[in-house]
């Protein structure tokens, strides 16, 4: 089921690139578009984790074109990947999901350079599932028009995440 619902998504979002006014992507490019690209489905890259609330700090997050821009740290998740332990800080921006910017030891090889996101919906219980099979590049990976947000270092990890969007090829 995991799997078929990740797929879903995926040719959701191929759509939405394709034919949307909203896509990043320059409409002369749209034509010859046949999909993003992916890593294979893992059902052992999503975590069911609690929540771990830390007393909300305003931090401050630049971007890829040298703005900043203003978050809130609300939680942090703690999981193991390979063998490692890691944590990871989420952030509010004023939304129902929580944001999740990191970086991973694919970045800038095999995914796009400046990190990744994840979208995170807390449960009323204090848990929440981090499924980085929905890991996905932010908009500016596609276009110089847009400015996105740097994950921190906080949440630059030292293990691979193969799951999600990679780079084309």
């Amino acid at each position: 089921m995991h799997t078929t619902h990740v797929l879903e998504f995926r040719d959701e979002k191929d759509q939405f690139f394709k034919h949307a006014p909203q896509s990043p992507l320059p409409e002369n490019d749209r034509d010859g578009f046949s999909g993003l690209s992916y890593f294979e489905p893992d059902e052992h890259l999503a975590f069911n984790v609690d929540l771990e609330p830390v007393e909300p700090t305003d931090v401050q997050i630049s971007t890829t074109t040298g703005d900043q821009r203003m978050y809130k740290r609300v939680a942090t998740v703690t999981f193991t990947v390979d063998d490692e332990d890691t944590t990871l800080a989420l952030y509010s921006s004023g939304h129902e999901s929580l944001f999740l910017p990191f970086r991973d030891t694919t970045s800038g090889t095999e995914t796009y350079g400046a990190g990744r996101y994840l979208d995170v919906v807390p449960n009323e219980d204090g848990t929440a599932v981090i499924d980085f099979n929905y890991a996905y590049a932010p908009f500016c990976a596609y276009s110089d028009r847009y400015s996105c947000a740097l994950p921190p270092q906080e949440n630059w990890m030292s293990v691979a995440i193969r799951a999600g969007e990679r780079n084309a090829g």
